[in-house]
Order: C-alpha cells, then sequence, then structure tokens
C-alpha cells in the first residue's frame, strides 16, 4: 500500500529525475510568471527573494522573464540581468533557493514589440524583425497604454542583440543561477523572428523558415557558447496567438525544423506552451507536440492548463518528462506538497498579479501539519 500522505501511489511526478548534470527532486516545474515587483531600474526586491525562497520545493523553478537590456523591457517593475546592480540582487534569490536545495533558471526576454516608447531608453519606438504594430496594451509605470507600431531593427543592429543575450546569460551564471531559458514564445522578439506573420524581412533574417530561425540559433548558440548546452532551455509556444502575434503560415514545418536544429545543440530541455498561452489547450490545425518531443534530445516540459489529473496522465502515458504550473504557484507557494497530498488550492486574487507589495505575493498560507497529514 502507498504510504497515507501520498494519495497517487506510484506516480513518478513526485520523484526526482535527471535534468543536465542537476538531480531534481520532483517532475514539477514552476513556471516563469511575470509579477512586476521589482524596482523600477530593473532590480531584484527583497521581497522577491522571499517569494521564490517559498516555492523552493518545486523540482525546477523557472525564474520570471527577466530583460536582457533596457530595451528588451516591455513591462513596468520587471527585472533585468544587464547591470551589476541586478546581478547582486538576483543573487540573494538564488541564495535563498539553494539554501532550501532547489534549482533554479532565469528566463532571459526581450520583448521586441510588445513595449511602449515610456518603458524604453530615451522614449524610443520598441524594436521588431518588422514595422508591423500588434493591437493591445503596455503595462507601464502610469497604467496601460496602447503599442504602437515599432520600428523595423536594421541587419547590422541584430548581432548586437544576440550579444545582448550571451552577456545576460554570462550574468545569470555570476549571479548564480543554475541554467537559463531562452524565451521564444508568447510573441515577443524571437517569436516575431520566427513567425512569417511578423516577419516580413527581405535580408538573411527573412523570407525562408531557415532565414526565420536563424536570429534564435545564433542566440542560442551565444548562450550555449556561456552556459554550456545542459544548462540551457528553451520556451517555445507553437500556436499560441498571445501579444497579437498572427500563426505561421505552416506551423507544423516551421517548428518542426527550429526543434530538430535546437536538439541538435543538446539543451537541457525544451519546454512548450501546448494550446493558447493562459487560454485553451484545443490545438489550431491539429498540430501534434509528440512529434516535437520525438525530435528532441532532451527533457520535454510540458505547460498549460495543466492540473493534478493531466499531469499524472501526461506521466502515466509518458507523454512529457516534467509539468510546469504557473497560475497555480501564484496562490500556492507548498503546490508540490498540496498535490501530492491531495489538498484543496488557495484561490489566487487576480487583482494583486502585477506590481505592488507581499499582498497576492508572499502572504498565501502553507498547509497546516494535519492537512500535510502530521499528526
Amino acid at each position: 500500500m502507498p504510504d497515507s500522505t501520498d494519495v497517487h501511489g506510484r506516480s513518478d511526478l513526485f520523484q526526482p529525475v535527471q535534468l543536465g548534470p542537476y538531480r531534481l527532486g520532483n517532475r514539477i516545474v514552476m513556471a516563469p510568471l511575470t509579477r512586476s515587483r521589482a524596482g523600477g531600474d530593473g532590480v531584484p526586491s527583497p521581497l522577491m527573494a522571499a517569494y521564490y525562497e517559498q516555492r523552493a520545493s518545486a523540482g525546477l523553478i523557472i525564474a520570471e522573464g527577466t530583460n536582457i537590456s533596457p530595451q528588451g523591457r516591455g513591462y513596468a517593475f520587471t527585472p533585468g540581468i544587464y547591470g551589476a546592480r541586478q546581478v547582486e540582487a538576483w543573487r540573494v534569490v538564488t541564495q535563498a533557493i539553494h539554501a532550501k536545495g532547489g534549482r533554479i533558471f532565469l528566463q532571459l526576454w526581450h520583448v521586441g514589440r510588445v513595449s511602449h516608447p515610456s518603458l524604453q531608453p530615451d522614449g524610443a519606438l520598441p524594436v521588431a524583425p518588422s514595422a508591423i504594430g500588434p493591437s493591445g496594451m503596455a503595462y507601464t509605470e502610469t497604467g496601460f497604454q496602447p503599442i504602437l507600431t515599432p520600428r523595423a531593427l536594421e541587419t547590422e543592429e541584430i548581432p548586437g542583440i544576440v550579444e545582448q543575450y550571451r552577456h545576460a546569460a554570462q550574468n545569470a551564471l555570476a549571479a548564480g543561477f543554475d541554467g537559463v531559458e531562452i524565451h521564444a514564445a508568447n510573441g515577443y522578439l524571437i517569436e516575431q523572428f520566427l513567425r512569417d506573420s511578423t516577419n516580413k524581412r527581405s535580408d538573411v533574417y527573412g523570407g525562408s523558415r531557415e532565414n526565420r530561425a536563424r536570429f534564435l540559433l545564433e542566440v542560442a548558440k551565444a548562450v550555449v557558447g556561456v552556459c554550456r548546452s545542459e544548462r540551457v532551455g528553451i520556451r517555445l509556444s507553437p500556436v499560441s496567438p498571445v501579444n497579437d502575434i498572427g500563426p505561421d503560415s505552416d506551423p507544423k514545418a516551421t517548428y518542426g525544423y527550429v526543434v530538430q536544429r535546437l536538439s541538435a545543440f543538446r539543451l537541457a530541455y525544451l519546454h512548450v506552451i501546448e494550446g493558447v498561452t493562459q487560454g485553451p489547450r484545443d490545438v489550431p490545425g491539429n498540430f501534434d507536440f509528440q512529434i516535437l518531443r520525438r525530435s528532441f534530445k532532451g527533457v520535454y516540459i510540458a505547460n498549460n492548463g495543466y492540473d493534478l489529473d493531466l499531469a499524472l496522465k501526461a506521466r502515466r502515458e509518458n507523454l512529457a518528462d516534467m509539468i510546469a504550473f504557473g497560475r497555480l504557484y501564484i496562490a500556492n507557494p507548498d503546490l508540490v506538497e498540496r498535490l501530492r497530498v491531495g489538498a484543496a488550492l488557495n484561490v489566487p486574487d487576480r487583482a494583486t498579479f502585477f506590481g505592488g507589495g507581499a499582498a497576492g505575493y508572499t502572504d498565501y498560507p502553507f498547509l497546516k501539519p494535519v492537512e500535510r497529514g502530521i499528526a
């Protein structure tokens, strides 16, 4: 009989797993979550260290999207990893996680066109592969403002952005992170290059899917050169329309090519948003994520709308190696234990998702000993 405090018997969801050089405590991932609790200068706050420390029981934490440069910023009060003070503040976070026996990667982020001049150096326009503006609102320090049409990057500017990714990865290691995740999902800069709906370039970074994938592959090569491949992951969202990014005309071919090329790097993991980011898991065009998994030589992390039953099914049917939970982690710092014993989950307060202080951030309750099956 299974232990009375573990209602899931032999499921390996709660058992150790190898990820690159690391032996993780379980197969549960805390997905990156923008919470906008950093200072206006992108320096992580002490409150952020407490927030992540509370969630250190996750097998792996992927820290929130973190700006690789001032130009990469698209939301107010998001952290950076390009300055010395930011590195020092992040070191407090990583030390807190390691003291609890946890592991944490940093997500490297450039939003591209999903920004606003008030968030950019000298009030400049945001940049993108092509001057195509999304509809939507940008979260600025004075509230939400409409997103404007971006400026198309010049060919000679692109190597400089690749270098920003390399430097950010170097800083992440200096801050004590166990690795990094390249954010190539959710309609941000790298995905804007990947999809032919947002990339209308006529140079070596546009046109064919090989050209459209060039920027991502150059970023991957630069980051791997700093971190080594076993400490680098990648996040993709092949069919998500979030941030008003139109679909690729042939997502199966485009993302199949991308994953095949990325697999050659021997990255630690492929982190895939299955369906619409923070929305339905229904997949347009019968997109088969398992094809991506089978062609990737590394750990496959499944993400989007997972609850306990779906996670257990994914492991039972071997559909994913690890499962990422995002929104459930907002209100449940001890999510691993709550899932393991089948306990009720705290309900998040949506009004405190972005910005503010401890309320709705570090004040959600943990299970009481009796709820964990401890007399």
